[in-house]
């Protein structure tokens, strides 16, 4: 019953590794399974989930560069740059047909304008992966709706629930009307294109 108690938290700190403060929470959670007798296990996760849920930040600033399609910098408000991921979708790589045009599309859309950041991870190589957006309108979604970005299904979890139906739809309705990469008779993923050449996301 012990390793039973454990194993729920361990996953938890693996996955939430990437952010000090929800790395020390999961520490806290797992010490209080270990403590908690079995019918309190529904309270401690509970308690989580409230925790969790009310952790998303908010980074407000101006964009000064944009990588690629789906790669801003954004300089806040104490002159701090932070390089944003933007959450949900992926966007051509630079050398595949259209990377060009969905970087040039993402400049139109945020390119020295002020954006809110609505984020809760970094990723991998240190990067905010965010939702962004720029007077009131979601750009990540802007740029599935476009045609220059697929919706990353692979990381849906990580969306709510109405934005995965958002998303969803509009790479649908992208394909469907044929605007964008999707004039293309048969795109490549940019996923597949980065594992062909061992490419980071």
């Amino acid at each position: 019953m012990l390793s039973a108690r454990w194993k729920l938290p361990q996953q938890a700190a693996t996955a939430c590794s990437c952010c000090g403060q929800l790395y020390l929470f999961c520490r806290f959670f797992e010490a209080l399974l270990f403590v908690l007798p079995s019918s309190s296990w529904l309270a401690a996760i509970a308690l989580s989930l409230c925790v969790l849920s009310g952790h998303a930040e908010t980074l407000q600033g101006q964009v000064i560069a944009v990588s690629d399609g789906d790669t801003i910098t954004v300089l806040d408000n104490e002159r701090r740059q932070h390089t944003v991921r933007l959450q949900g979708i992926d966007a051509p790589e630079k050398a595949q047909p259209f990377g060009a045009k969905s970087k040039a599309s993402l400049s139109d859309l945020s390119y020295r304008k002020a954006v809110s950041v609505e984020w809760a991870k970094r990723d991998r190589y240190k990067r905010i992966v965010g939702k962004v957006i720029v007077e009131g309108g979601d750009i990540n979604l802007q740029q599935v709706k476009r045609g220059m970005a697929w919706w990353y299904e692979k990381y849906q979890t990580e969306q709510s629930p109405e934005d995965r139906v958002a998303y969803k739809v509009a790479e649908q309705d992208a394909r469907t009307s044929k605007v964008g990469l999707w004039t293309q008779p048969n795109p490549q993923p940019p996923w597949e294109y980065r594992q062909a050449r061992k490419s980071p996301r």
